[in-house]
Formats: structure tokens, sequence, C-alpha cells
């Protein structure tokens, strides 16, 4: 038995897979944020819920909106800052009593999807987070590729290409920097280019809503959207050649981007033609969390 959890900064997940990696319950609560004591002992509560309630004691594999500094072992790049610095791995493997896998969420989320997900039986398949961030992971064969950095797939702290004049020098970044991709990318970035046009604040999902009904203001919001998101994965394709993006977070519900941004790329793309995949991902929010089960294989022995 593996149990999945995946560490948000609104909720954490917990979700046990069988051994066929079929979801047997699936359990959430609130971040408690800013509160890194009180976000250590909810992950800890929901294992011991779920192990209670099965009477068993699980391999656990957690995902974190971060990663852990190879130089320290603590949290870095988290935009959940209350976890930054601090010890994490150590202290759930130490308060659940047996060895944790830890990773980040956009991995997780990737290792999922290119194991029984949209990415499933491709050779090559990057993963994309577009929701309150923007992450990203690189699977070959079903297994997570990683460096010596700890940070492979992270796009989304790299500067928008091709910037046009009014994208410079572009916002300001939690990371420190200006003009990151996140910042035009993420959820956040697509309504402040809509406020930007229009003056009215709304939801992503409201603006999409707005396009479908016609409203111009939505509509040029997204068009720039997508010209944007299609040149960043047009770097992505430049450098890796992937078989399939899979696009994960509250933006890949935008039904439209799966047929305009690859007919947008090619422009940036150094190919004659492109035959990378675009595609939405096959278990939707639960990604995250089924793939931090997936960090144990099915052979206890790996």
């Amino acid at each position: 038995m593996r149990i999945g959890i995946d560490v948000g900064g609104t909720k954490i997940e917990g979700m046990l897979l069988d051994p066929q990696g079929v979801e047997l319950t699936r359990r959430r609560v609130e971040t408690p944020r800013h509160d890194y004591d009180q976000t250590l002992g909810a992950v800890v509560e929901l294992v011991d819920g779920i192990e209670r309630e099965y009477a068993i004691k699980a391999r656990v594999g957690i995902g974190i909106p971060g990663t852990l500094s190879r130089a320290t072992g603590l949290v870095k790049n988290a935009n959940s800052i209350w976890l930054n610095g601090q010890s994490l791995h150590q202290d759930l493997s130490r308060s659940l009593g047996r060895p944790v896998r830890l990773a980040n969420d956009a991995d997780c989320f990737t290792l999922s999807e290119a194991t029984d997900g949209a990415g499933a039986g491709a050779q090559s398949v990057f993963g994309v987070i577009l929701g309150t961030g923007v992450g990203g992971g690189l699977c070959w064969e079903r297994k997570l590729l990683t460096g010596p950095n700890g940070i492979t797939g992270e796009w989304g702290h790299n500067p928008l290409p091709w910037p046009q004049d009014d994208e410079r020098p572009g916002p300001e970044c939690y990371c420190g920097k200006r003009g990151c991709v996140e910042t035009f990318l993420s959820g956040p970035g697509l309504q402040r280019e809509f406020f930007q046009i229009s003056g009215k604040d709304l939801s992503p999902s409201n603006i999409g809503a707005k396009a479908l009904e016609g409203d111009q203001e939505a509509e040029e919001a997204l068009q720039r959207y997508e010209h944007r998101l299609a040149r960043g994965l047009a770097t992505i394709i430049n450098v890796l050649d992937p078989e399939v993006i899979v696009l994960g977070g509250g933006m890949s519900n935008l039904e439209r981007i799966y047929e305009h941004v690859p007919g947008l790329w090619g422009t940036w793309v150094f190919s004659d033609e492109v035959d990378t995949r675009l595609v939405q991902a096959a278990h939707g929010d639960s990604s995250g969390v089924r793939g931090a089960a997936w960090l144990w294989p099915s052979s206890s022995s790996e």
C-alpha cells in the first residue's frame, strides 16, 4: 500500500493507493498557512487517519511546492514560503517513524501522468502546472529525471521568452526577480492581464466564460495568454523535444488552449514541423497526490 500526500498552498490532500494503483480513499484538509509546525502536524494526522481506517502501515510519498536543497537538506524555492529553510523531510520521517520520499509537486504530477495518465506510453513527458504558480517536471520512460541542483523542469522561473515591449521588465516575482514565466502564465497572471485591459477583477474561469460569451476584453486577455504560453512552451520543445506536454492546474481547464497554442508555437520552435502533443492531465487535480504515492514503485525492493 502507498499513501500520497500533496501539500498545497490552500489544501493538503492524502490518498491511499492499492498495489495496482487503484484509489481506495482520499481526504483533504485546509493548509495551516504560514505555520510550519501545524502544516507538519496536518500531514501526520492525515497519514495516521488513513492508516487507522485501513489497519495498515503504508509507504508514504510527499509532494511539496518546492524542493530540497542538496547542500542542506532543507526546503527551498517553495512559494508556500513558511516551508523554506525547514527540515521537512527529516521531520516527517521522524514523526511518522519511517523513511518517506519527498519531491516537488510538479514532479509528482508529471510522474502520475507519465505512469498511467495522459502521457502513458510516451518515452518522454514534460509535465506543466499552470495554477497559482507555474512548475514543471520531466519523465523519461516513467522515471523522474533529476539533476544535481534538484530543479529539473523549473521553467516557471526563467524569463518570458521573446518578450514584447510592453512585457518588459515584467511583474515582480516572489523569487525576487521580474518577468518570470510564472508571473505571466499563472492564474493570477491572467487575472492581472484582464484587470489591466478591463479594470475588472475576475477569476480565470470567469474570464474564460466571458470569452465564450463573446466578451472582447476577455478574448484579448486570453489571446495574449495563449501567445505567451506558446512562446514559453516553444523553449521547452527546443531544449527537451518531448513527445508529450501534459498540462495541469486550474489554467489547464481552458479547453481552447489545446488547439490554439500548438497552432502558435511553430513560430518559435526550431523545426520545420512540431509533433509534440499538448494534452490535458487525465487525473486532473488528483495527479499531484497520485504521483506522490508513485514515488514508491510497485516493488518494495526499489
